[in-house]
């Protein structure tokens, strides 16, 4: 009877993790990394001439990381 119950647990908890929450479990700590850069370019600029080009890499990488997440989200799982 334990078994049986422990077994009807996990069934529920796996109907429970939907394609959707699976992928926004990977494409979360993108994102966070992504907006990390970001803050850190934003900090650099304020160095002249220099500051502003890293400002502007880690902008780009941001954007690429945001890119790549939302495809990671509309994985059709």
């Amino acid at each position: 009877m334990k078994q049986i119950s422990r077994v009807a647990i996990l069934a529920v908890l796996a109907s429970l993790l939907s394609g959707c929450f699976l992928t926004k479990i990977v494409s979360t700590p993108m994102r966070v990394v992504g907006a990390t850069a970001s803050v850190a370019g934003s900090a650099l600029s304020i160095f002249p001439v220099v500051g502003n080009e890293a400002d502007a890499a880690l902008e780009k990488v941001d954007g690429v990381i945001d890119t790549a997440a939302d495809r990671i989200d509309d994985i059709p799982i």
